[in-house]
């Protein structure tokens, strides 16, 4: 039984650390409304604030989530899985088409933030906009 005790106390040593860990963006809501003449469909927007060096953990939107992101300041670098990476800059637009699965977004300038508004065309009954890979975390 001691054996078995202290295997777990060594596994959750190891395991505490990584689930704790959380993303380093910090993500605002900033609108949500039903599209009326879209059935089951919703308009969500958020502002995602990096801070300089940051790079968010590996992740996927809601599976329904049509996604349009415009650079708000700074720079950032973004890699959908199976893409090259690119870098946006303030003033420019991209999308993601639903399912993508985001392996890298980062912002670029080690000394200065970078901020991005992110709108989501959703199923209205989808509450986690994002989940990422390893924690399991949910926005």
């Amino acid at each position: 039984m001691k054996t078995l005790l202290t295997m777990l106390l060594a596994c959750t040593a190891f395991a505490t650390p990584a689930l704790a860990q959380k993303p380093p963006e910090t993500v605002t809501p900033k609108f949500e409304h039903v599209i009326t003449n879209i059935p089951g469909k919703s308009l969500v927007s958020v502002e995602v604030t990096f801070p300089p060096g940051a790079t968010s953990m590996p992740h996927h939107h809601a599976k329904s989530a049509f996604l349009y992101v415009y650079i708000l300041s700074g720079a950032i670098e973004s890699q959908l899985e199976g893409e090259p990476a690119r870098t946006y800059r303030a003033g420019d637009s991209f999308f993601e088409p639903p399912g993508a699965h985001h392996v890298l977004t980062r912002n670029v300038s080690t000394t200065e933030p970078a901020k991005l508004l992110a709108t989501f065309v959703v199923d209205s009954s989808e509450k986690a906009l994002t989940t990422y890979d390893h924690e399991g975390h949910k926005q």
